[in-house]
């Protein structure tokens, strides 16, 4: 089965910036429509952001529109997440997951990974 892992998290200040990761090591990425989720403490996961499986459709949740920046390099097997001007509401457990095409659905994600820590903090 796809195996999916995050990478990039950490402890950044209000206005900073990360760029997280998803990478496939054993299957590659170019059928599957990628979404980033995020869950904060004692709140439901929600859809941050979505790449179609060419690269040629994203969607973005509102409150980081203009923030954050889905990309993918097939080739690499790797979904990216650049999220600058950050703020302590995008703090949270990050997790990419993949899917026939972008829904808002969790259920319609087959393959997650484990997830990364991003805390925005002073």
């Amino acid at each position: 089965q796809l195996r999916l892992v995050e990478s990039g998290g950490g402890l950044v200040q209000p206005g900073g910036s990360l760029r997280l990761s998803c990478a496939s090591s054993k299957f590659t990425l170019d059928s599957y429509a990628i979404g980033w989720f995020r869950q904060a403490p004692g709140k439901e996961r929600e859809r941050v952001s979505c790449i179609s499986s060419t690269g040629g459709s994203t969607n973005y949740k509102d409150s980081v529109r203009s923030r954050f920046t889905i990309s993918r390099d097939n080739a690499k097997n790797t979904v990216y997440l650049q999220m600058n001007s950050l703020k302590p509401e995008d703090t949270g457990v990050y997790y990419c997951a993949a899917a026939p095409k972008c829904q808002r659905l969790l259920a319609t994600y087959d393959y997650w990974g484990p997830g990364t820590q991003v805390t925005v903090s002073s």
